[in-house]
């Protein structure tokens, strides 16, 4: 093999993603070389040692000593047993010992009944800088706690924070809801927005717990008060450089993760179920469980995690109409790797995206039971660019009917214009206004998927304002129907193959193909 092949075997961009470290973990993550069809493995090494061995593009040190650096390097192995040359040589450190604060210190009790908000708040409050509040292993019931900067909050194997169930343990604040800033319940893990504009920074939830915010409880409850719209499991706010690291998160009577203004994120290793729990039993009473919303928040990093969603498993937002447009913060540059989703609609650009969103990858997913790999959608009235979003590499196998095509959800692949109605004309012309979306620039490439539940393809422009440049490249597919495109200005379809179970395989409408 010449030099210049054993280059393009060569791992790209090696960085250790925001906040994505503890006193002995580092996470890495890397994009594929140039030759990446050819990629048997990776050999991470630290220090000149090798530390692991990995076909992932993302990998965590463990076992590391506090507040030292360490040497990365990350070397591709070709199928036929060449080694690259490594890429350039990563600095990374683990952050210092943290002082704990354990919950039951502070007269925490896990006996699934004492309320232990007010313990719980108070070991919040005592943490020092750089801190972490722990939770050991037991439940403990609670209502809204609300965390600080620099602080870990730490759920070990074993532990639950289990929501109450009473909407009366959850103030009612003002939250970003569907896309527009309005009253709601608290969630159950929270910030406090600050005061004179100061931003919250360096807030971990790790451990192999679980946070439980006992939604379908609480959906009843906040339902029928009706004081706010219902909280989140996990709330965050203008908080730069947060770190998730393996909890898992579920029971949400809402949304269950959600991001707001938030930036340099990274989520590892973390489970989010919205719809039923480990073992498949359904949550009832709770809809708009979606599992992780970053919202008008940028420079994120979502890798090695599961999320089995009763409605979209990521959607990524940025506002609502004339108000999203207003305070104008873009959702950007977000990378979506090495991901598992078991449920729901699958990574979702939209609907309220008013703001914009730019710079969206999903690369090296699985979607089983979901009902699509990803949905770009922006109906008339939000305005705004969604732009630069990229699917590479993912399979979906979707043999449930529980959902099938509807004015939500059209497609495997689906961009609609036309979202949340259900009957719609694709030649019939609006004005342009501030309110119309432009959508440009989405790719979807190493595709393959099959789906009982409705179209493999759907992708519906505005005839006033037509997708652009969209791309897809080496796509398999069957579906209940095939593939339907309206209203498109540049449409590259290569090496495409799609087939239909009940009608024609390709419909092109108003359409200009490259």
């Amino acid at each position: 093999m010449t030099t210049t092949d054993v280059n393009e075997l060569t791992p790209r961009n090696l960085v250790s993603p925001p906040a994505a470290q503890t006193d002995t973990t580092i996470a890495l993550a890397w994009d594929k070389p140039q030759s990446a069809d050819d990629i048997a493995c990776y050999h991470v090494y630290v220090n000149g040692k090798v530390h692991g061995i990995i076909t992932a593009t993302d990998y965590t040190l463990t076992g590391l000593e506090p507040s030292h650096a360490y040497e990365v390097q990350v070397y591709a192995v070709s199928r036929a047993g060449v080694v690259s040359l490594p890429g350039p040589t990563l600095t990374a450190a683990t952050k210092p010992e943290s002082e704990r604060f354990d919950i039951t210190s502070f007269g925490a009790v896990a006996d699934r009944e004492t309320m232990n908000t007010a313990a719980i708040q108070a070991a919040i409050d005592a943490c020092t800088p750089g801190g972490t509040v722990y939770v050991p292993e037991g439940v403990f019931n609670t209502g809204a706690i609300f965390l600080k900067s620099h602080m870990t909050l730490y759920v070990a194997k074993g532990g639950v924070l289990l929501g109450s169930g009473n909407p009366a343990d959850y103030p009612v604040m003002t939250y970003r809801w569907e896309g527009r800033e309005q009253l709601c319940y608290a969630s159950l893990v929270n910030t406090r927005d600050c005061s004179g504009g100061e931003r919250h920074e360096q807030i971990t939830i790790a451990g192999e717990g679980t946070i439980d915010a006992n939604g379908a409880a609480l959906f009843k409850g906040e339902m029928a008060e009706k004081k706010g719209y219902r909280g989140r499991a996990v709330c965050l706010r203008n908080t730069d450089y947060v770190y998730l690291k393996d909890i898992t998160v579920r029971q949400s009577p809402a949304w269950c993760v959600h991001l707001i203004y938030c930036n340099q994120v990274s989520a590892n290793g973390i489970s989010i179920y919205t719809k039923n729990d480990e073992y498949g039993r359904r949550y009832e009473n709770i809809f708009n469980g979606d599992g992780l919303n970053p919202d008008s928040s940028s420079d994120i990093y979502i890798f090695n995690s599961m999320i089995a969603s009763q409605d979209d498993c990521i959607a990524i937002k940025s506002g609502r109409d004339e108000e999203g447009r207003r305070v104008g913060i873009p959702s950007r540059d977000i990378r979506i790797t090495n991901c598992r989703f078991n449920s729901g609609f699958g990574v979702a650009i939209g609907s309220e995206m008013a703001g914009g969103v730019s710079g969206v990858q999903v690369t090296d997913c699985i979607f089983e039971d979901v009902y699509s790999i990803g949905t770009v959608k922006a109906p008339r009235g939000r305005g705004a660019v969604i732009e630069n979003i990229s699917y590479e590499n993912c399979t979906l196998k979707n043999y449930s009917l529980e959902h099938e095509d509807c004015e939500w959800f059209r497609g495997a692949i689906n961009i609609d214009q036309f979202y949340s109605h259900i009957e719609y004309d694709a030649d019939l012309l609006e004005e342009v206004n501030e309110g119309t979306s432009i959508i440009r620039n989405i790719s979807f490439r190493n595709i393959v998927l099959d789906t009982y539940a409705g179209n493999a393809v759907f992708m519906a422009g505005l005839p006033e304002s037509p997708l652009q440049n969209i791309v897809l490249e080496n796509v398999s597919g069957i579906g209940k129907f095939g593939l339907k495109a309206y209203n498109i200005e540049g449409l590259t379809l290569t090496n495409v193959s799609v087939m239909s179970r009940l009608d024609e395989d390709y419909q092109f409408h108003n359409t200009r193909q490259v």
